[in-house]
């Protein structure tokens, strides 16, 4: 198995179900499975159930607020900034030492569109290793440029309801 990107955008649901899909069947075979959600807040329904994935799937959420990043005042935005950049600098050291076979970073596009990181960034992040591993991206949008750096590509949209 080399490196391979994968990415699940668009506005319809289902672009995080679809990342998990591929966590239970990787996770089945033997695999290492590291989760890194940002901009899910603290939704405590969600993550009672993916809690019990674990040991074979890992979940990390760095984010401490209840609240929608864009909901926070601007300075628990400021303090939240810090916790999805200590994420995602958690996702690099996860990645740097081949922690994991399938690192799934869900919803980290969405930190390009506020702001948080930049393309460069998580461009950096996906050519930090071309070994053996597999990185899944979610989100809402993807920029041409982004694409370049991925080698499957699916589009989620709601068509109805």
């Amino acid at each position: 198995m080399k490196r391979e990107v994968q990415v699940y955008y668009g506005n319809g649901k289902g672009k995080t179900t679809a990342a998990l899909g591929n966590c239970v069947k990787e996770a089945n075979v033997g695999r290492q499975v590291i989760i890194i959600q940002f901009l899910k807040g603290r939704s405590p329904e969600e993550l009672s159930f993916l809690t019990k994935l674990e040991p074979e799937i890992k979940l990390f959420r760095f984010e401490k607020e209840g609240a929608f990043y864009l909901d926070l005042p601007e300075e628990k935005r400021r303090e939240e900034k810090k916790n999805i950049l200590n994420g995602f600098n958690f996702a690099k050291k996860v990645i740097e030492t081949g922690e994991c076979d399938l690192l799934v970073l869900d919803e980290v596009l969405g930190l390009i569109d506020l702001q948080i990181i930049t393309e460069d960034d998580l461009i950096s992040l996906i050519e930090l290793r071309d070994t053996s591993y597999k990185l899944i991206l979610t989100g809402h949008h993807i920029s041409e440029r982004l694409l370049e750096h991925v080698d499957v590509a699916a589009k989620i949209e709601q068509i109805k309801g």
